[in-house]
């Protein structure tokens, strides 16, 4: 890691193989995938390679509603297995500590979004969950008083998942509602990115889903690795979509990775597609992520 000012540099390689297997020759159909991390001023791209077993007869890109990228690809013949191998070496940015300059108006909360942005953020602050429970629980991390501090707000809410819930990895799809959560007091990352992000849209504070790659230096007591994390952004005036891993208690962008965003989960799936045969002949996926620093 280079260290420049306030500036931390690093050199880091993802690699993400999943592995389909079944137990008789099957026909594929299209599948998508979302390996490629978003390019941005804190996160530049230097090398990607992507493999897949056995090679498609096509295979194209495309972005998304989201300006995510999507990789898509058609097959022909039958197989016993599929594979995707994903490498991808990138030069990471962060601002340490993290400096928010928020519109004064924003500050405290509550706030109110102006008229430019909130068209913009209407999805952002819809409920996908209408739930009581998430609602009363976000009231925790307001002040007593009649305005709070709004990055302490999210901050709280941040360190409070990691605080009051037990993470754990969960291979099924899907999430489980926020409520399930609240009630079982834990969850997986994608989990807890859920419960935040409705919690914060109960506040009328916009929020979105991430998914991506986080980084687990050995000896750190970082949570999600060896597979693909999720996070939330919240948008705040004047310093725009703000990243919180409630998981690990993130605030910014350290040690995470972003590949793709969007305003509900099933929207960023990393991988996702088809085959013809028997609902059985799927014998199990096996995904693996390792990010190391060059």
């Amino acid at each position: 890691m280079v260290r420049g000012g306030e500036l931390l540099m690093s050199f880091l390689t993802v690699r993400h193989s999943t592995v389909y297997r079944y137990s008789e020759p099957v026909g594929l159909g299209e599948h998508r995938m979302m390996f490629r991390p978003r390019e941005s001023h804190d996160l530049r791209l230097i090398r990607t390679h992507l493999a897949i077993t056995p090679q498609p007869a096509h295979l194209r890109w495309l972005h998304d509603p989201f300006d995510n990228s999507v990789a898509v690809a058609t097959f022909e013949g039958t197989t016993l297995e599929l594979r995707f191998e994903s490498a991808v070496t990138l030069e990471h940015f962060e601002n340490s500590p993290p400096e928010y300059p928020l519109e004064e108006y924003a500050r405290t909360y509550p706030f109110r979004y102006s008229d430019e942005d909130f068209p913009d953020l209407v999805r952002a602050l819809a409920p996908r969950y209408r739930s009581e429970a998430v609602a009363s629980w976000a009231l925790q991390f307001l002040d007593p008083s009649e305005t709070t501090d709004t990055m302490k707000i999210l901050r709280s809410m941040t360190h409070g998942i990691r605080d009051q819930f037990t993470y754990s990895r969960r291979v099924e799809k899907g999430v489980q509602s926020p409520d399930k959560t609240l009630l079982s007091q834990q969850g997986s990352c994608r989990d807890f990115a859920v419960l935040m992000m409705e919690a914060a849209r109960s506040l009328g504070i916009a929020a979105r889903f991430v998914s991506g790659y986080v980084v687990t230096p050995g000896g750190s007591g970082m949570k999600g690795g060896g597979a693909t994390h999720a996070w939330v952004q919240a948008y705040l005036p004047g310093a725009g979509w703000i990243d919180f891993d409630p998981t690990n208690s993130i605030v910014g962008n350290r040690n995470l990775i972003r590949v793709a965003v969007a305003w509900a989960p099933e929207q960023v799936l990393p991988l996702w597609g088809t085959y013809d045969g028997p609902a059985g002949a799927c014998l199990g996926m096996e995904v693996s992520v390792t990010v190391t620093e060059v």
